[in-house]
C-alpha cells in the first residue's frame, strides 16, 4: 500500500526527552563529592541572571486556582509516585512533618519562542515553543531536558522528516554535499521578534572531526551546547563546575502527538514510519514487507483505542512505542481527542510526558551508576594505596546513591489506571529498564561483597600477625618471669642508670617486635609446618630457613 500524501497534520506536538550524565560536582582531594546536588548551583546562577530561572509548579500557586487538569493528572499515579512528582505538605494541624518537597528540581528558560527548521529541500517552517525545562534529580547524577514545540497544518511527510531530524545531538555523517546526513539542514532558536540566538552548525564538519580526535568524545551541535549553557560538556575546553556527558545514543527520545482530520486513511507504512522514527518514504513502493508491519504492531502498537474497521471517531485513536519513542495519532474532530485539558492532548503533555520522564530516568540513572562503576573498577590500582582508599570510598558512595535511588526513585509500576499502566510497562519493557535495574544491582553488590572480603582478609592477616608475635613474645615472656628480678639487682642503683637500662633493654625489644611482624607471614607458615605432624622435621627446619630468604617478586 502506498504511502499517504495527502494527509495534513492540523496540530502537531513533539516532546524531546534528553537525558544527560552530570559530572561529580568538584571536592577537595580525598574527600567524596556528594550526588545530585548540582541543582544547587543552577539556582546560583539563576540569582546570577542565567536564563534557567527555577519552575514554580501548580501547587505554589493559591488553592483556589487549582484546575481540574492538576487534578486528574495528580490522581493518575500511585502515591510513592505523587510523592516522588509533587512532594508533600506538613499538615497544617499537625506537627508531623511529611514526606517533604518533591526531589525534582525544575528550572525553564522562556527567551526561546520559535524554533525555525530548514529542511533538506530549503524548505523552512516555524515551530512555537511550548516550554524548555530543565530537571534536575536530588541525589542521582542525571538531568534531562524536555523541549516540546507545536506546529499547524502540516504535511504528514513534513512531520515524519521533523520527527526524524530534529532530536539529534550531533551528526552522525555528511552526505556528499557535505551536508549532515540524517540532520535538518539549519536549526534555529528565535526569540519573541523572531531575531536568531543561536543557530545550528552541522555544516562544519572539520570542527567535529577535530573534537573527536582531541576528546575521544563527539562535540555538541552548537545550537544544543548554547541552550544547556551554563551546563558545559564535560569532553570539552569549556570552562564551568556543571559540566556533562552523553549517556545515550545522540538521537534523543521523543513524544509525539498528531491530529489529522481521518486517522484511518494513513496506511501500514505510515503507521510505521511514525512509530519507528523513520524518515519519510518514497511513494513508488513501500519498503517494509508485511511481515515487518505485523510485527510492530504486535510489539509497539497500544490499540486499545484504534479499530479501523469502525470508522468511528472513539476507535480512531492509536498509540505507538518503541522505547525510542511514544507516537499518537487520532481524529481532529475529535473533541476529547484535540481538548488540550482534560482530554487526550492534556493527558499527553502532562500524564504520558511524565509516565516517558520516569521510564527514561530510570534507564539514565541506571546507566549513570554502570559508568560510574566501570570509571572506578578502571582506575584502581592495587598497587597503590591511595588509589585502593579512593576505590572504596567511590564504591561506597554508589551503593549509598543506589539504595536511595531503589527507596526514592524505582518503580515498576506508576498507576492503577488501565491504560496508563499498560502504557509505562510498554515503555519499560523496550528501555529494558528492569533487566538493566538487575545488572546494575548485581554489580554493586558484587562490589561490595569484594570490599567486604577485602576487609577480614585484612582482618585475618592482622590476627595472624598478632598471634604469632603472641607466640615469640611468649616465649621472651615466659623466660624473663622464670628468671624474674634475680638476674640483675637494680634495686640500689640510681634513677639515671635504671633510665639507660631501660633504654638499652627497650630498643632490641621494640626492634624485635617490629621485626618479628615484618616477618610474621613467613613465621606463621613456620607455625603452621611445625604444628602438623605429617610435616617432616626437615621440611620443618626449611620452612624456617625461609623466614630469611629472599623472596624473588
Amino acid at each position: 500500500m502506498a504511502t499517504s500524501t495527502d494527509v495534513i497534520v492540523k496540530h502537531f506536538r513533539q516532546i524531546l526527552i534528553w537525558p544527560l550524565q552530570l559530572m561529580p560536582m568538584p571536592h577537595k582531594p580525598g574527600e567524596s563529592s556528594a550526588m545530585g546536588q548540582q541543582w544547587k548551583i543552577m539556582q546560583q546562577e539563576a540569582a546570577e541572571g542565567s536564563p534557567w530561572q527555577p519552575r514554580a509548579t501548580e501547587f505554589d500557586a493559591a488553592p483556589e486556582n487549582f484546575e481540574e487538569r492538576h487534578y486528574r493528572e495528580f490522581v493518575t499515579f500511585l502515591p510513592y509516585v505523587q510523592r516522588f512528582l509533587y512532594g508533600e505538605n506538613a499538615s497544617q494541624s499537625s506537627n508531623v512533618a511529611g514526606y517533604g518537597l518533591s526531589p525534582l528540581h525544575v528550572f525553564r528558560r522562556q527567551d526561546i519562542r520559535t524554533v525555525l527548521m530548514m529542511f533538506k529541500d530549503g524548505t523552512v517552517h516555524h515551530f512555537t515553543v511550548a516550554h524548555i525545562d530543565l530537571y534536575f534529580f536530588y541525589d542521582v547524577d542525571v538531568v534531562i531536558l524536555a523541549f516540546e514545540i507545536a506546529g499547524e497544518n502540516l504535511p504528514l511527510k513534513r512531520v515524519q522528516d521533523a520527527l526524524f531530524r530534529f532530536g539529534r545531538a550531533f551528526p552522525a555523517q555528511w552526505d556528499e554535499d557535505k551536508t549532515a546526513a540524517n540532520c535538518l539542514r539549519k536549526v534555529a532558536w528565535l526569540d519573541g521578534v523572531g531575531d536568531v540566538i543561536s543557530e545550528s552548525d552541522y555544516e562544519d564538519r572539520a570542527n567535529y572531526l577535530s573534537h573527536l580526535g582531541r576528546h575521544r568524545a563527539p562535540r555538541m551541535a552548537s545550537h544544543w551546547e548554547f541552550l544547556l549553557n551554563p551546563l558545559v560538556l564535560h569532553h570539552s575546553a569549556a570552562k564551568g563546575n556543571l559540566r556533562y556527558r552523553q549517556i545515550e545514543y545522540h538521537r534523543m527520545p521523543i513524544l509525539a502527538y498528531l491530529a489529522v482530520d481521518d486517522p484511518f486513511k494513513l496506511s501500514d507504512e505510515d503507521f510505521y514510519r511514525l512509530g519507528m522514527v523513520t524518515r519519510p518514504g518514497n511513494n513508488d513502493a513501500a519498503a517494509y514487507t508485511q511481515k515487518t508491519f505485523e510485527e510492530f504492531e504486535r510489539q509497539c502498537c497500544f490499540d486499545r483505542f484504534w479499530v479501523p474497521e469502525r470508522k468511528h471517531s472513539s476507535a480512531s485513536t492509536r498509540m505507538m512505542c518503541n522505547g525510542h519513542a511514544f507516537v499518537m495519532v487520532g481524529m481532529h474532530s475529535n473533541q476529547f481527542y484535540s481538548d488540550p485539558y482534560t482530554g487526550v492532548l492534556g493527558q499527553f503533555r502532562h500524564q504520558h510526558f511524565l509516565m516517558a520522564l520516569i521510564a527514561h530516568f530510570h534507564k539514565a540513572a541506571l546507566l549513570m551508576f554502570s559508568d560510574r562503576l566501570a570509571v572506578a573498577l578502571s582506575e584502581l590500582n592495587l598497587q597503590n594505596v591511595r588509589s585502593i582508599r579512593t576505590f572504596k570510598r567511590e564504591i561506597r558512595l554508589l551503593l549509598e546513591g543506589f539504595l536511595r535511588f531503589n527507596q526514592r526513585y524505582w518503580f515498576r509500576e506508576v498507576s492503577n489506571q488501565i491504560v496508563s499502566d499498560q502504557l509505562f510497562q510498554m515503555m519499560s519493557r523496550h528501555l529494558e529498564t528492569n533487566r538493566l535495574h538487575s545488572d546494575v544491582k548485581e554489580s554493586v553488590q558484587s562490589m561490595n561483597q569484594y570490599l567486604e572480603n577485602e576487609d577480614l582478609r585484612r582482618q585475618a592477616d592482622t590476627v595472624v600477625r598478632l598471634t604469632v608475635v603472641t607466640v615469640f613474645g611468649l616465649l621472651g615472656t615466659t623466660i624473663t618471669g622464670f628468671l624474674g628480678m634475680n638476674l640483675f639487682s637494680l634495686a640500689d642503683e640510681s634513677l639515671s642508670t635504671k633510665i639507660w637500662y631501660f633504654i638499652a633493654v627497650s630498643a632490641p625489644i621494640t626492634w624485635l617486635i617490629f621485626y618479628t611482624v615484618a616477618k610474621s607471614k613467613a613465621l606463621a607458615e613456620f607455625l603452621d609446618a611445625m604444628s602438623d605432624e605429617r610435616v617432616s622435621l626437615r621440611r620443618t627446619l626449611k620452612t624456617l630457613a625461609n623466614v630469611w630468604r629472599k623472596k624473588k617478586s
